[in-house]
């Protein structure tokens, strides 16, 4: 589904991602592990073509996209949840997904399908975005992204900032993504939730991976053992 071959990218004169590679397969999830500055949210944005991509190779659902734009990427099926729960504060949660439903056909149905899938949002319908708890908000910036049917969805620290009980959900929900055919792309420091979710995982420290294997608990230990390096 997804393929990042020798990957560099960075800001001015700096490289940030030093030869990255791994594999997503189609309909499962991988993870992207590290500390903070470790380059994951460098490399995200690469993969989206937010940044470009200075040498390596991009390749999505069979295509090359190392140099197309970001909104082609979207179009060809890649959807993005970013860092911090963003959303339109004014508006209601109601009116944060309508606004990516209006235009297509099926529109409607999928607010509806949001609702079903996540029942704090129909609760919280009229509610304006800028008052949900900050799980809420998570769950309305995943809602957004799920409305475009993409192929793949990307998260970046799912988890950060929000309670332990909104923490199970997502986690329930990553893993019903992708056994209903979705590939996810999962950015995340809380290890034991990655690796419960994931299928694969590739740790990051300084822009380069430095360990990668089979997700699972079992590989819990490695992983921290991979971070305190």
């Amino acid at each position: 589904m997804l393929e990042v071959t020798d990957l560099h990218a960075g800001y001015g004169p700096t490289d940030v991602v030093h030869g990255v590679s791994f594999t997503v397969p189609a309909h499962s999830v991988f993870a992207i592990m590290g500390h903070n500055g470790a380059g994951k949210t460098t490399l995200l944005k690469t993969i989206l073509g937010l940044l470009p991509a200075r040498r390596g190779k991009i390749s999505f659902d069979g295509s090359d996209v190392t140099k197309i734009k970001t909104n082609q990427r979207v179009a060809q099926g890649m959807a993005y949840v970013p860092q911090g729960q963003l959303s339109f504060p004014q508006l209601s949660t109601f009116e944060n997904l309508q606004l990516v439903a209006d235009g297509r056909p099926s529109g409607g149905a999928k607010i509806e399908e949001m609702f079903t899938l996540f029942p704090a949002l129909k609760k919280f319908e009229t509610r304006k975005a800028g008052l949900l708890s900050g799980g809420q908000r998570q769950q309305l910036s995943i809602a957004r992204a799920l409305i475009t049917e993409p192929k793949l969805i990307i998260l970046d620290e799912p988890t950060e900032g929000i309670q332990p009980n909104i923490v199970d959900e997502i986690e329930a929900l990553v893993i019903t993504l992708a056994e209903s055919g979705l590939s996810v792309l999962l950015v995340e420091q809380h290890v034991s939730f990655a690796l419960t979710a994931a299928a694969g995982y590739a740790v990051m420290a300084s822009g380069h991976v430095t360990s990668t294997g089979d997700g699972g608990s079992a590989a819990v230990g490695s992983v921290m053992a991979a971070m305190t390096i």
